[in-house]
C-alpha cells in the first residue's frame, strides 16, 4: 500500500471525527495491525515516540503525513527527542543476521550521525538506489585526468613544475581569470600523486558516506562550494598564484564532518574517535603544510608561482560554516531554518564581492601577475 492509499484509509475510518488536526496514537497503531499495512517498525516506533511528547497522547496529522512520506520537520525531530528513552526496541549494533551491506549501512549510521533514533531512521529507510555517485565519479575523473596528463607529461610528481602543465585548460590561472570555469575545473587537476591520493582517500572514505546518509544534492552542494570559495579565496588573498587540486571541496567535508563529530562528541558512536580525530587532524596539517613549502619554497626552479595553499583555509571555513549547518540538520528541511539563510547570506556575499574584486581590483591595484601560459 501506498502513501496516498493509507492517507486515504486513514480519512475512512474517521479517525480524526472532530477535525481537531490530531489522530490518537493506539488508534492509528490498531488500524496498522488490523489492516496488517506494511508500515516500516522504524516508523512504529517513531510514531510512539512522538505520541508519547503529547501529553493526550496524540499525533499531529501532519507530522503523521510527514512520517508517511519520509519528510521529518524540525518540531518532529524535537519530538523524536523528547521522547527518545521510550523508544522500546534496541540500538542498532544488537541487530543479528545482517548481511554484508547492512553492515556497511550500520557502520556507516554510527559513523556519520549522533543520535540512536536518527541512527535507527537512517539504518530502516535506507535504499541501495540511488548510489553515492556523485563523490565517486569526482574521484574517478580526477584520477582519470591525473592519469591522462601524466602519461602526457611523463611525470607523475610535482607536475605543475612541466612547462606544459599550466597551459590546461582545466587549471585557474590568474591570467585566464575572465574564463570563468576554471574557478571550478581545477579540482581535476593535482600536483603529483601525493595530493591525489590524499584527496581520494578523503573523499572515499568520508565523502561516500556523508553523501549515503545526506544525499547527493547536499553534499555535492557543500564540496563544490568549497572548491569555488577556494578560487575565489586565492584571486583575493594570493593574486599572483595559480590553484589545482580538489583541496578546497575534500576540506570542506572534512572539517564539516570533524565538527559535527566534536558538538555531538558524547552522542557519536564510532569506535577509536579521538585517536582519528587526532590522525585526521595531522594529516590535514602535514597537507597544509606541505603546501605552503612548494608555494614559497619550491623544491625545483619554476617559471611562475606554485599553487596557492588558500583553497585548503577557505574550504575548511566555509566547512565549519556551511558544511556544519547541512550535517546537523538530517532529514530536516534547511529552508526552514534561519541559520541556513544567514550561511547562505554570508556566502552569496563573499561571492558578490570577490567577482567585483577580480573585475576591477587587479587593474585598480596594478598587480603583477605572471603571463598567462
Amino acid at each position: 500500500m501506498d502513501r496516498s492509499s493509507l492517507l486515504q484509509l486513514i480519512q475512512e475510518q474517521q479517525l480524526d471525527p472532530e477535525n481537531t488536526g490530531f489522530i490518537g496514537a493506539e488508534t492509528f497503531a490498531g488500524l496498522v495491525h488490523s489492516h496488517e499495512l506494511p508500515l516500516d517498525p522504524a516508523k512504529l516506533d517513531m510514531l510512539v515516540a512522538l505520541a508519547q511528547s503529547n501529553e493526550q497522547g496524540q499525533v499531529c496529522y501532519q507530522e503523521l503525513v510527514d512520517l508517511i512520506s519520509s519528510k521529518r520537520s524540525s518540531s518532529f525531530k524535537r519530538a523524536i527527542a523528547n521522547g527518545q528513552r521510550a523508544l522500546p526496541r534496541d540500538g542498532l549494533l544488537d541487530e543479528p543476521g545482517l548481511g554484508v551491506y547492512k553492515r556497511f549501512v550500520r557502520y556507516v549510521a554510527y559513523e556519520i550521525l549522533p543520535c540512536e533514533v536518527d541512527r535507527r531512521w537512517y539504518f530502516y529507510r535506507h535504499r541501495s538506489c540511488p548510489p553515492p555517485v556523485f563523490m565517486a565519479s569526482v574521484t574517478l575523473a580526477q584520477i582519470i585526468v591525473f592519469l591522462c596528463y601524466g602519461a602526457r607529461l611523463n611525470k607523475w610528481v610535482l607536475q605543475t613544475y612541466h612547462p606544459e602543465y599550466m597551459k590546461s585548460p582545466l587549471v585557474y590561472h590568474p591570467g585566464h581569470r575572465a574564463r570563468a570555469w576554471r574557478f571550478l575545473t581545477y579540482m581535476f587537476m593535482h600536483v603529483g600523486l601525493e595530493q591525489l591520493g590524499f584527496n581520494a582517500l578523503l573523499q572515499l572514505m568520508i565523502g561516500v558516506p556523508l553523501e549515503m546518509v545526506h544525499g547527493l544534492l547536499r553534499i555535492s552542494l557543500l564540496y563544490l562550494a568549497g572548491v569555488l570559495a577556494g578560487s575565489l579565496t586565492v584571486s583575493i588573498t594570493d593574486m599572483r598564484a595559480p590553484v589545482v587540486g580538489g583541496s578546497g571541496g575534500v576540506y570542506a567535508l572534512c572539517s564539516a564532518h570533524l565538527a559535527n563529530v566534536v558538538m555531538n562528541w558524547a552522542g557519536m558512536r564510532c569506535p577509536y574517535k579521538l585517536l582519528r580525530m587526532v590522525l585526521a587532524l595531522v594529516c590535514m596539517s602535514s597537507e597544509v603544510g606541505r603546501a605552503v613549502w612548494l608555494r614559497f619554497s619550491p623544491p625545483l626552479p619554476a617559471s611562475g608561482p606554485q599553487p596557492s595553499f588558500m583553497a585548503h583555509l577557505a574550504g575548511a571555513v566555509v566547512g565549519v560554516s556551511m558544511g556544519l549547518t547541512i550535517l546537523r540538520s538530517y532529514e530536516e528541511r534547511l529552508r526552514d531554518q534561519c541559520g541556513w539563510w544567514v550561511v547562505l547570506l554570508a556566502y552569496g556575499t563573499f561571492l558578490l564581492f570577490a567577482v567585483f574584486w577580480n573585475v576591477f581590483a587587479y587593474d585598480l591595484l596594478g598587480a603583477h601577475i605572471p603571463p598567462p601560459p
